[in-house]
């Protein structure tokens, strides 16, 4: 005989838990790997109510780019596309908020030039693209990994 217990929520946990981030994801192919698969940093535990939609939007990307990047092979690097625009596709080298409502990209775009992306959260539309790492990096670039484990760490990324 199985013994189940019952938790009781108080009505603050409640409250709490409905405000915590949710996801979920549905793919066709039995084996993608999901942006839940990954331990939540620390930063996404906190309820969205406590942060600005530029912080809330900053620390949610940086979760997809570290999923993205962990199915990539080490020929390859995430990129970044931009839906709407012709800026074409920005290796990311950065990524920061500015509250309330701004998230900026900081990269290298195919021809080599510097760029840097600001966008407001309400227009935020971009595309995670595998790009080929340079020949003469021995490694890929994964700044999606540094991105989470600062949020882990509480650090400030943006600097």
């Amino acid at each position: 005989m199985t013994k189940t217990t019952m938790e009781i929520e108080t009505s603050a946990e409640l409250l709490e838990n409905d405000i915590l981030p949710k996801c979920r994801e549905i793919h066709t192919n039995p084996d993608a790997q999901t942006l839940t698969a990954h331990k939540t940093p620390k930063a996404l535990k906190t309820p969205n109510a406590q942060k600005s939609p530029a912080q809330w939007a900053y620390e949610r990307i940086i979760m997809y780019i570290q999923n993205f990047e962990a199915q990539l092979d080490n020929d390859h690097e995430v990129g970044l596309g931009l839906a709407g625009g012709n800026t074409g596709v920005i290796k990311i080298e950065g990524l920061g908020y500015y509250d309330p409502d701004i998230v900026t990209y900081y990269g290298i775009d195919n021809s080599g030039a510097r760029t840097q992306l600001i966008q407001h959260v309400s227009q935020l539309n971009v595309t995670l693209v595998a790009s080929p790492k340079h020949s003469d990096q021995p490694e890929p670039t994964r700044i999606g990994f540094q991105l989470a484990t600062a949020l882990d760490n509480d650090a400030d990324v943006t600097t």
